[in-house]
């Protein structure tokens, strides 16, 4: 079964769950003042729009109609499948649904913000955005957009994730963009580390220090940010306005949403919309975020604000010191007492996630870490029964920890409740 919109259904406006939020979310500080920090301290870095809509308390904001047509060029609204032969190989009587995010050029649900946050920057008369990246879909998402509304982009790139991801910069110089890999020496601070480690494998904190200070002392260039932030989850929402649409044409309620969970774009433009129902009773759904057990943000780490200083930060996670967190794409292994974010010691969330999930776990939150040999048979259960492949672990999380574990139930084991039976199930399917 496949579930498609026609192009008059596209999102007219963003979700902002804010003003639905059972509380306040705390402001966000300045991490050497540790006082809360207001839009214009901002200014250097981001859009003026971009600024407003971070802190928003409208439920909806607008999408203009030129931002729009971008959408429909990106290939929404996406289409919602039924997973018929998966549900045959699990034998359960639950429907389980799977929303296709990696159908667009970039192949993830990265340009639903990167495209409105180079069509706002374009309208103010900015030529330049920085950003960073670590496996590369952030900066091809960005690329891409900036290409499209005519603007320059320039990426730095985790050094580890430069060499060896060689088709991902390619992909965004073919879009037009400056790709770096670092620490680079373009920069002050990349030039720093370089003369202290010219080996670094580099670190998503060092990639974005980079493009901050690119961004704050470049010509008319500002930054851009692909997760964590208010605007960021916003924008993604048009995942779940389209999926809860898609499930009204078939007359059907989602009785679980299950996402991955890294810096919280994915599973918050997939749920968020579903989740302010549910706040307002509208709805019984329950949503399992989907984290690593490597960096466990939201079932066993501790929240914290930065305190080495840095750019302004929304509350974040802070993997337990002193111990280095484990290297992958987004950079070696890295000692707490490096540079801001370096490596994975703060796992920036925003919060919303957090405060999204005082509802309690029996009223619809529930949480999981795939690990071990049953999450490296997930991707391939996925494409032998259904074709779509998932990209990398983030495509991984939400199938293993969705899927039955040995007693074919739903959610994973030790979960409080399962799905009725028959009931639907569905994935935000996004690498």
């Amino acid at each position: 079964m496949k579930v498609l919109l026609d192009v008059s259904e596209l999102p007219k406006v963003y979700y902002n769950i804010l003003p639905d939020l059972p509380a306040p979310l705390p402001p966000p500080l300045n991490p050497a003042t540790r006082e809360p920090i207001g839009p214009d301290a901002l200014a250097p870095i981001f859009p003026k729009e971009i600024i407003r809509q971070e802190v928003s308390q409208n439920r909806t904001e607008p999408i203009p109609e030129e931002l729009r047509e971008a959408y429909l060029r990106l290939g929404r609204p996406t289409p919602l499948y039924r997973a018929k032969r998966l549900e045959a190989f699990l034998g359960t009587p639950a429907r389980i649904y799977y929303k296709r995010e990696d159908l667009n050029p970039v192949g993830s649900h990265k340009p639903n913000t990167a495209i409105a946050q180079a069509y706002f920057a374009m309208r103010e008369g900015v030529e330049r955005l920085s950003t960073e990246t670590g496996a590369g879909q952030w900066g091809s998402a960005l690329a891409y957009s900036t290409n499209y509304f005519g603007l320059k982009c320039t990426v730095f790139m985790v050094r580890v994730s430069y060499d060896q991801k060689p088709y991902r910069k390619h992909l965004m110089r073919l879009f037009g963009a400056e790709v770096f890999p670092s620490p680079s020496d373009r920069t002050n601070y990349g030039r720093k580390l370089l003369e202290n480690n010219g080996h670094s494998p580099g670190s998503l904190g060092i990639a974005i220090s980079e493009a901050l200070e690119s961004a704050v002392t470049g010509t008319n260039t500002k930054y851009s940010l692909g997760s964590v932030l208010n605007h960021v989850l916003m924008h993604q929402t048009v995942i779940g306005q389209e999926t809860l649409k898609q499930f009204e044409m078939i007359d059907e309620t989602p009785d679980v949403m299950v996402g991955s969970v890294g810096g919280g774009s994915n599973f918050a433009g997939f749920t968020f919309p579903a989740i302010g129902k549910r706040l307002s009773g509208k709805l019984d759904t329950r949503f399992v975020a989907v984290e690593p057990e490597s960096v466990p943000s939201l079932t066993r780490l501790r929240a914290a604000i930065d305190p080495r200083g840095g750019p302004p930060l929304p509350r974040g996670r802070a993997v337990g010191e002193p111990a280095p967190s484990p290297g992958d794409h987004r950079g070696a292994r890295v000692q707490p007492a490096q540079h801001v974010r370096g490596g994975r010691d703060l796992r920036a969330d925003g919060g919303h996630r957090p405060r999204a999930g005082d509802v309690p776990r029996d009223q619809g939150r529930d949480r999981a870490r795939p690990r071990g040999e049953v999450a490296e048979r997930a991707p391939g259960n996925c494409v032998q029964l259904q074709r779509p492949r998932p990209a990398g672990p983030r495509g991984i999380r939400p199938i293993h920890g969705g899927l039955p574990q040995g007693d074919l139930t739903i959610i994973p084991s030790g979960s409080p409740a399962h799905p009725r039976a028959g009931g639907p199930l569905v994935f935000a399917e996004s690498p």
